[in-house]
């Protein structure tokens, strides 16, 4: 039996369940009659950000809610978007671009390794490129830190892994 074990916090978006999300809500917008002869558009143009392209802000905003159940239905959270500023685009209409929020910043980072040493419980919570490993001799230290981690309210999406 190891004598000490671990786990590390991650903030990761699965890729391909972003791109079914997109391709069932483009489905849908062109079933949906309130849609019939719009140009409304959903579509990935990089590694971490959606592009959204609608008639008005009205229809916008529409394609948005049906783009987040869509992310609801396959598992994802509505924490790793980050919204941009609307834009003006060609022909009347407006754009969108969404960014997909991966990784654990330094700051937010911080943020949760200060969190873990205020628990006084006997853990190590180091901050390595993106991600923290907490290692404990305890199985259920661990276990309190992962409780602790959910009850902090993050405004980004956590995931944990690699747990030994």
């Amino acid at each position: 039996m190891a004598k000490e074990h671990s786990f590390d916090i991650v903030s990761e978006v699965n890729m391909q369940e972003v791109d079914n999300a997109i391709v069932q809500a483009v489905k849908e917008i062109k079933t949906r009659y309130d849609f019939k002869g719009s140009k409304s558009s959903i579509e990935r143009t990089g590694d971490h950000q959606i592009t959204i392209i609608s008639d008005d802000e009205y229809k916008l905003e529409s394609v948005i809610d049906i783009l987040q159940m869509k992310f609801i239905k396959r598992g994802l959270s509505q924490k790793v978007m980050d919204f941009q500023k609307v834009e003006k685009a060609s022909g009347g209409s407006v754009r969108q671009v969404i960014s997909l929020v991966a990784g654990i910043s330094s700051e937010r980072a911080k943020k949760i390794t200060v969190a873990i040493r205020d628990s006084k419980l006997k853990v190590k919570a180091q901050i390595q490129n993106d991600q923290i490993r907490v290692t404990a001799k305890n199985i259920d230290d661990l276990q309190a830190i992962i409780q602790l981690v959910k009850e902090l309210n993050l405004e980004f999406p956590v995931q944990y892994v690699n747990m030994r």
